[in-house]
């Protein structure tokens, strides 16, 4: 069962807010009956109709993108850049991306057309672990780092706790490799943390969400998750 405004938006009619003032306006029907409260539930076998034009429902849907460099976490993009459902032509469903990796920043992008799924994962509070490698300007040493397990403030504000681990480093070209964990998603955060700290990225890959990894996958390939994977996803969000 799902609320109705949410699978009015689904189907592309309109907005969740949209749906919610139609719904009071009286034009929606379920099973041709008009509906005007907020939080009714409707099955996948229920025939809707807004303003008297049936709709259809999706299937809720969940995929695993590669995301290479130089494309946009988006459906649509006014400058004609490419996007990443571009990299999935055979999904019909409507789906957008769960959070977003910067254009320049490559790996593991979720995708899907459930919101419910999409917002348990992205809020803060629900501490989702993400994985990021990046290769670095300069050569830290643990102390340099440390900072970020206590949180560093960038834009104002101070991020969570973080995770770091120094993978390599290269004191000819005066760079290394640092595997940094987090669990919140702001804009630009990666990148901004590591510059705060002295660190310049000038690569960045997420390598995991969650428990999930790239294995198997190219960049630009992508594929559905399991059932399992699902669940275990949402098990990390209680």
């Amino acid at each position: 069962m799902e609320r109705l405004q949410k699978v009015i938006a689904q189907s592309g009619v309109a907005s969740r807010r949209k749906a919610e003032e139609l719904i009071r306006q009286g034009q929606v029907e379920v099973n041709d009956k008009i509906v005007t409260e907020m939080g009714v539930k409707v099955a996948k076998g229920d025939k809707i109709a807004v303003s008297g034009v049936p709709i259809t429902q999706e299937e809720n849907v969940y995929f695993m993108l590669y995301k290479p460099r130089g494309v946009i976490s988006a459906v649509s993009d006014d400058k004609g850049r490419k996007v990443v459902t571009d990299f999935l032509p055979g999904v019909s469903e409507r789906i957008y991306p769960v959070g977003r990796l910067d254009y320049d920043t490559t790996g593991l992008l979720l995708l899907t057309n459930d919101g419910d799924f999409a917002n348990a994962l992205t809020h803060p509070k629900h501490e989702v672990d993400k994985t990021y490698i990046a290769k670095v300007k300069g050569v830290p040493f643990p102390h340099d780092l440390k900072p970020l397990t206590k949180g560093v403030k960038i834009d104002g504000w101070k991020t969570a706790p973080a995770q770091y681990r120094i993978i390599s480093t290269d004191n000819e070209k005066k760079t290394a490799i640092v595997e940094l964990i987090i669990h919140e998603g702001r804009n630009h955060q990666v990148k901004k943390m590591l510059e705060a700290v002295g660190f310049p990225v000038t690569k960045l890959k997420r390598e995991l969400y969650g428990n999930l990894d790239l294995v198997g996958l190219k960049p630009g390939q992508y594929r559905a998750l399991s059932r399992k994977e699902i669940s275990s996803l949402m098990e990390l969000t209680k």
